[in-house]
């Protein structure tokens, strides 16, 4: 059994408009919501691999607040540059090239994206997954390489809103 969590960064700040939009960081919503919904995630005792998360500030600071809330080291969370700006195609190619000793992995990216993957995996519609939102799909296989759409399941969808 292989698990991803796709996880869409905590809601950024745009009021310093000389920043790129990969240095965009945190603003005050996204900075409760990440310690509040990785409290969440830990509360239900996942075991987790791997933590991958987009170059982007504000999907990397996202990825610290699960790194911590699940006793794992920030020096362990991994950067792959393909995942900012990735569409659909690119993250399944990111998956499928994982490391098949680990079952677990959380990713850490953006919108639209991961409401499109969270679509490929579920029969109903998935309007959107909103900032920190996290999608937990399940595939019965033993070989990453083998995550696609029809081996995947959405097993569970939480965001922020559920637990205020």
């Amino acid at each position: 059994m292989k698990t991803v969590f796709f996880i869409r960064h905590a809601k950024s700040s745009w009021s310093d408009k000389s920043l790129k939009d990969i240095n965009r960081p945190l603003n005050k919503r996204g900075l409760a919501d990440a310690p509040m919904m990785a409290k969440h995630l830990s509360n239900l005792n996942p075991t987790v691999d791997a933590l991958i998360s987009s170059p982007a500030k504000r999907a990397f600071t996202t990825a610290t607040y699960f790194a911590k809330a699940l006793n794992i080291s920030e020096k362990h969370i991994i950067v792959v540059d393909q995942i900012y700006e990735a569409d659909v195609n690119t993250i399944l190619h990111i998956v499928r090239q994982l490391d098949n000793s680990w079952s677990s992995v959380l990713m850490f990216g953006h919108n639209p994206t991961f409401t499109l993957l969270a679509n490929l995996f579920h029969h109903n519609v998935i309007d959107n997954v909103p900032t920190c939102g996290m999608v937990q799909v399940e595939a019965a296989i033993n070989d990453w390489a083998a995550f696609n759409s029809t081996t995947g399941v959405l097993k569970a969808f939480y965001y922020p809103k559920q637990f205020k």
